[in-house]
């Protein structure tokens, strides 16, 4: 897996891109900072999608039960291979790093 830095311009076709790959899995968001420590958002939830918006400059992690925003973003960071994204860090104007972490949902044998 390679850590790649993405730049801004690119971030709205990226996550419109990469949410319709991602759909469906598993969620788990860590929000770090000095002032609240870390902080775990979100624990597995189902994606729905990422999404980035430059007119208002938000970007939006879709999870069923939950909406995470991160109101504007300075850096993103992005842990993938060519065909799969494991992780991504976005740090935000404040300096409060959310860790998005990615996996694939657990496939059971039927009953």
């Amino acid at each position: 897996m390679a850590l790649a830095k993405l730049e801004k311009p690119k971030w709205h076709a990226y996550f419109d891109s990469m949410s319709k790959v991602l759909e469906g899995k598993r969620v788990e968001i860590e929000v770090d900072a000095l002032s609240i420590g870390s902080q775990i958002e979100a624990e597995w939830l189902p994606l729905l999608g990422i999404t980035y918006d430059p007119k208002d400059d938000i970007m939006d992690v879709a999870l069923e039960g939950l909406d995470h925003r991160i109101h504007k973003p300075r850096e993103v960071f992005v842990d993938q291979t060519a065909v799969d994204l494991s992780s991504l860090e976005v740090i935000d104007n404040e300096d409060f790093r959310h860790i998005i972490k990615l996996r694939d949902p657990l496939m059971l044998p039927p009953p």
